[in-house]
C-alpha cells in the first residue's frame, strides 16, 4: 500500500493586523516559506511537481495564481508547476490533502502543500466588494434562495446560532479564549514554536497573544451583534501568515535520502448546513475516526481551528474530547487566523507538538465557509 510521508513543515510567524507583516506583499509571504521549506529539508527543488497552495481573498495581490508566482519568487525552477485553491478557511488543510492524495495515487513523488493570507494587504471580503460593486449579486443566485430563502448567511451569525444550539453564554466563551491567550503565551516563552517557525521583517514570533489580557478587559467589549454573544474576544483575529509542508512518497523518501517525520493516516471531508456553517468538524471528525476505526482516546493533540470560541467548545462537547489536548499552545483566538495559511500552520504546529511531547496520532480541523470541514489524522515517525 503506498503511503504520503511529511518530511517538512514550516510557518511564518502569525502577523497581526497591520503588524510587523502587514508591508510584506502576499507572493514574497508565501516564497519565504516555500524557500525556508526546500532549505530545511534539503530536498532538489527540481524534483517538487506541484505547488498546491490555499488562499481565500485570490484578489489583487493575491490574485493571477499566487502558488506559481510565490515559487519563482522564491527563486526556485521554473518546472516545478503552481495551482491556487480555496476552500475558505480550510484551503491550505485542503492542499495537504490533494499533495498526499497525489502521492497517494502514485502518480506524483514530491509536492508542496502551502497557504498563504495577507488580511492586512487584502482584506476579508475583497472579492465579494468587488463583484458587488460591479452590480453582481452577493455571492448566491436564484437557486440557492428558492433553497435556503433570503436570510443572512455569514461566519458571524453562524457562530450566534452555535451559541444558541449549545448555550454557551458570553462567560463560557470569554473563559474559553482567556485560556487560549494563557496557552499561547506560554508556549511562546518556553519556546515553543522556535524550531517551526521562519522569521521574516524582522518578526520573529507570533504578534497576536497578548498575556496580559483579563477576563475584566474582555467583559469590556462590545457584542459583534446587539443582544449576542460573540465579541472580538472571543472571535479569530485578522492576520498575515504563511505556512509550507512537504508531502513525499517512499520511493521520493530513497531518493533523495528524507526522513519522513510523519505519515498521513486519515483523511476526511464532510459538509453540514451551511446557514450555521460552523458545525462541519463535528461530523467530519466522527467520519474520520470510523473510517481510521479509532477514537478520540487514540488521539494525542488536536488542532482544531478556532474561528469563533463557540467551535472547539461544542466540538469537544460532541466528541468528548479531553481539553487538555485540544490547542495546547493556544488557538486562533490568541495565535490569529491568515485564513488561507491557517491550515499548512496548523499543520506545522500539530507536527512540531507531537514531536516535543512524543505523541503518536495528532488530528486537525476546521470549519469552512458553506458548512464544510477537512480532518487530518497523522502518525509522527
Amino acid at each position: 500500500m503506498a503511503e504520503a510521508y511529511i518530511v517538512g513543515a514550516v510557518r511564518s510567524p502569525v502577523g497581526k493586523k497591520k503588524g510587523g507583516l502587514s508591508t510584506v506583499h502576499p507572493t514574497d509571504l508565501a516564497a519565504h516559506t516555500l524557500k525556508a521549506l526546500i532549505d530545511r529539508t534539503g530536498v532538489d527543488p527540481a524534483a517538487v511537481e506541484d505547488v498546491i497552495m490555499g488562499c481565500v481573498m485570490q484578489f489583487g495581490p493575491q490574485s493571477m495564481d499566487i502558488a506559481r508566482n510565490a515559487w519563482l519568487s522564491a527563486g526556485l525552477p521554473e518546472t516545478t508547476a503552481g495551482v491556487t485553491i480555496d476552500r475558505q478557511c480550510g484551503s491550505s488543510q485542503q492542499s495537504i490533502h490533494f499533495a498526499a492524495q497525489g502521492v497517494l495515487s502514485g502518480t506524483q513523488d514530491l509536492v508542496v502543500a502551502a497557504g498563504v493570507e495577507s488580511m492586512s494587504v487584502v482584506p476579508m471580503g475583497s472579492s465579494i466588494t468587488a463583484a458587488l460593486e460591479k452590480g453582481m449579486p452577493f455571492p448566491f443566485g436564484d437557486k440557492w434562495v428558492e433553497r435556503y430563502g433570503k436570510q443572512e448567511i455569514s461566519q458571524f451569525r453562524g457562530a450566534e446560532l452555535m451559541c444558541e444550539k449549545w448555550g454557551y453564554t458570553r462567560e463560557v466563551l470569554e473563559q474559553y479564549a482567556f485560556e487560549s491567550h494563557q496557552r499561547a503565551a506560554k508556549a511562546i516563552a518556553n519556546g515553543h514554536f522556535k524550531d517551526q517557525i521562519e522569521p521574516i521583517n524582522g518578526v520573529t514570533d507570533d504578534e497576536g497573544p497578548r498575556a496580559d489580557t483579563t477576563l475584566e478587559k474582555m467583559a469590556g467589549l462590545k457584542t459583534l451583534k446587539e443582544g449576542g454573544q460573540i465579541t472580538a474576544a472571543t472571535s479569530s483575529q485578522i492576520s498575515d501568515g504563511s505556512g509550507a509542508v512537504l508531502i513525499a512518497s517512499e520511493q521520493a523518501v530513497r531518493d533523495h535520502g528524507l526522513t519522513p517525520r510523519a505519515r498521513v493516516h486519515q483523511l476526511a471531508l464532510m459538509g453540514d448546513d451551511p446557514v450555521y456553517m460552523l458545525t462541519a468538524p463535528i461530523p467530519a471528525t466522527q467520519r474520520a475516526l470510523k473510517k481510521a476505526g479509532m477514537s478520540m482516546d487514540d488521539i494525542d493533540v488536536v488542532e482544531i481551528n478556532e474561528a469563533f470560541a463557540p467551535v472547539p467548545l461544542a466540538w469537544m462537547q460532541e466528541l468528548g474530547a479531553d481539553p487538555a489536548k485540544v490547542n495546547p499552545n493556544g488557538g486562533a483566538i490568541a495565535l490569529g487566523h491568515p485564513l488561507g495559511g491557517t491550515g499548512a500552520i496548523l499543520m506545522t504546529k500539530l507536527l512540531h507538538e507531537l514531536e516535543r511531547t512524543g505523541g503518536r496520532y495528532g488530528l486537525q480541523t476546521m470549519c469552512e465557509g458553506g458548512g464544510q470541514a477537512n480532518v487530518t489524522i497523522i502518525e509522527r515517525l
